[in-house]
């Protein structure tokens, strides 16, 4: 046998007595760059943990970034103490070293209340709009800030988008609408 055949033997020896469950962990492991497993799982508990506030509702708006042990929050609440629950949730998660919290409280208003529950119902009590009501959270937030209208969130179709936005500006006193819905095939 030459040499070069030699060393083709023992490295085919060697790498048959390494476990293929122990080969597939090592080449998973090299794919994944240092710390991106944790910032995803990081990710992950900050989702969950916005989402399972107990007064997180349809005119609340969450959103958050999360840069290496850092978590940025953001979006727009209709209460103060929906801010610093956000926060105080996200703080205690293992991993989360810091907390930026950039939520706005909306202003009070009587008249941005009104536009709410005027716009929930244009949206929400919609035929085809309607399904979307069915769920825990759903998924069209509609933020309202001194009379001027946004949607945020994810439907399922451009035609729903389009809906919505639709209804959104048919409702009295709406000084603007922006439409940030965006389509589920479009979020993946």
């Amino acid at each position: 046998m030459t040499k070069m055949g030699m060393w083709v033997c023992v490295a085919v020896a060697v790498a048959a007595t390494v476990p293929a469950g122990a080969q597939n962990q090592n080449m998973r492991e090299r794919a994944v760059q240092p710390g991106m497993a944790g910032q995803g799982r990081i990710a992950r508990e900050v989702r969950h943990e916005l989402v399972m506030l107990p007064y997180y509702g349809v005119f609340d708006n969450l959103a958050y970034r999360v840069d290496g042990n850092t978590v940025t929050l953001l979006g727009q609440v209709t209460r103060p103490t929906l801010k610093s629950d956000a926060e105080n949730v996200v703080k205690n998660i293992e991993g989360v070293e810091k907390v930026n919290n950039q939520i706005q409280v909306l202003p009070l208003s009587p008249m941005d209340d009104r536009i709410r529950m005027a716009e929930y119902r244009a949206i929400y009590g919609q035929t085809g709009l309607d399904r979307y009501a069915l769920q825990a959270i759903p998924p069209i937030h509609i933020i309202v800030d001194n009379g001027k209208v946004t949607l945020e969130g994810v439907v399922a179709s451009q035609q729903d988008k389009d809906l919505a936005g639709v209804r959104a500006n048919g409702v009295n006193g709406v000084f603007s609408v922006t439409n940030n819905l965006r389509v589920e095939t479009q979020s993946k």
